[in-house]
């Protein structure tokens, strides 16, 4: 799909960032030396592990809440997600006075679905890998009066998401390549279009675990591509298909898609937490996995990226680092 006006612009993006100022973090960007040797190159690490809620969602979430009416604030909001998105959703509709309705698949991790009901949500489940996520929170805000606000597939969400890219690059000055996961597609297509709107040549690189390659084949393909919802520990990234409105941006935006295995998440995992001392969900570590492996090619001298996020349990960190699941 294309379209004649991109649904998230880079002026989009600066009004999120005016939007989240004082409410939403703004993350440290980290270095190791250690990293920078064996990568060859300067990385600079935008630690989103660190924002409300523990993951980048929360900016997208937030900047879309905000700008509901009083009227449907009353009423509420709905949402669906594997973790990240709806304890972000569950905030932000905390922080304006509403009240949030999250679907969640059965199998989403204890500790996520724990701080989403801490945050004050409902949740409605469903399974994963039978089940139709959109349809049910869809018929739900129908039934309810809610306002939908989904993880990824929404221009305020995806502004939102790029303002951890425009932090970085403020911060950082001119970068010859920005990683970043692809999962939905959202932080991508905020950060692909923050900073090739500031710097037109840098590299846009996505990652994505082996087993959820949907945007991957959907880019060579030219059209979004279906796969069987992925098994990976990444669970953030267990998509089967693009967003229609990321998917318009990413396509005109991305340079590459690279792959990593999920030992090579975990090795990630275990590196930054050995070297850097900070905890990585496994779809937070897929850049570093994609540059501790080899995966991107051509490496300039310069290189961010987005850790987005550090959503899991001590128990499920130590079995992942340990090599289960």
């Amino acid at each position: 799909m294309t379209t004649t006006t991109p649904p998230v612009t880079l002026e989009d993006v600066q009004d999120a960032a005016t939007r989240l100022k004082g409410v939403a973090h703004r993350t440290p960007v980290l270095r190791s030396r250690t990293l920078d040797a064996l990568v060859g190159a300067e990385v600079l690490l935008k630690c989103e592990n660190f924002q409300r809620v523990g993951a980048f969602k929360f900016r997208g979430a937030y900047n879309a809440a905000s700008r509901l009416t009083p009227a449907q604030l009353a009423r509420g909001i709905a949402a669906y997600s594997s973790g990240n998105h709806a304890q972000a959703v569950a905030l932000a509709a905390r922080e304006l006075g509403a009240t949030a309705v999250i679907v969640m698949p059965e199998d989403a991790p204890p500790s996520k679905r724990a701080a989403t009901e801490g945050y004050g949500a409902e949740i409605v489940t469903y399974d994963r890998y039978t089940g139709d996520r959109v349809a049910i929170a869809e018929a739900l805000a129908a039934e309810r009066g809610l306002a939908l606000i989904p993880p990824y597939e929404h221009p305020h969400v995806m502004a939102g998401q790029g303002t951890a890219a425009l932090e970085l690059l403020e911060e950082t000055g001119e970068l010859g390549a920005l990683l970043t996961p692809v999962g939905g597609g959202g932080l991508m297509a905020g950060s692909a279009t923050a900073a090739k709107g500031l710097h037109p040549d840098i590299r846009m690189v996505g990652v994505e675990p082996e087993a959820g390659d949907d945007t991957k084949r959907s880019l060579e393909a030219g059209r979004r591509v279906s796969i069987p919802v992925p098994k990976t520990i990444a669970d953030g990234q267990a998509l089967h298909t693009p967003g229609e409105l990321t998917f318009s941006v990413n396509r005109r935006l991305v340079d590459e898609i690279v792959l990593v295995s999920d030992d090579e998440i975990r090795e990630a995992m275990r590196f930054v937490f050995e070297r850097l001392k900070i905890v990585v969900e496994p779809s937070g570590a897929t850049p570093l996995a994609a540059l501790l492996s080899g995966r991107v090619s051509g490496l300039p001298d310069r290189i961010g990226v987005i850790v987005s996020g550090g959503n899991v349990d001590a128990e499920r960190f130590a079995r992942l680092c340990a090599g289960g699941v």
